[in-house]
């Protein structure tokens, strides 16, 4: 705590307290812990050597080619760029997904904004009845751009 030894009131002799914080030693105090710890910091790494092995990682197998299937506003059907209709959407599926589960494919479906929703749904319903129940929903986003 500081001392005020002129001021208002009092005598010519009247000692107050300062009641303002003194920062300049607690700064001086922050800089001479930064130097420290600056200085030790380095100091602080292991020196002990140790032979790892050597970081080999099998590279992971190339994920499989998305399917899309694109349902037009007159009902037909497209998986991937070949058409196809809705009695051998299942066969045409499993041709193109190979020995791979049906039951852990993603299947993207894409339909046109004036699709009958009866259209949407026989694609649906025809997917389960493959085996293939994850489904995505592919859209336009809020500004209008068109999905990549």
């Amino acid at each position: 705590m500081a001392a005020k030894l002129s001021g208002s009131g009092g005598g010519k002799f009247g000692i107050e307290a300062n009641a303002d914080i003194n920062v300049t030693p607690f700064v001086d105090v922050m800089l001479v812990l930064l130097i420290i710890f600056m200085v030790a910091a380095p100091l602080a790494t292991v020196s002990v050597k140790v032979d790892l092995p050597p970081a080999v990682a099998q590279p992971s197998p190339t994920p499989p080619k998305p399917i899309y299937i694109s349902i037009q506003k007159n009902g037909n059907l497209h998986i991937g760029d070949f058409p196809t209709d809705l009695d051998k959407m299942g066969d045409d599926l499993k041709t193109q997904i190979g020995k791979r589960d049906p039951t852990k494919e993603r299947i993207y479906i894409r339909a046109d904004k004036d699709t009958i929703y009866g259209d949407f749904m026989g694609v649906m319903n025809k997917l389960q009845d493959n085996g293939f129940y994850s489904v995505a929903l592919i859209g336009t986003d809020q500004r209008g751009n068109k999905p990549k």
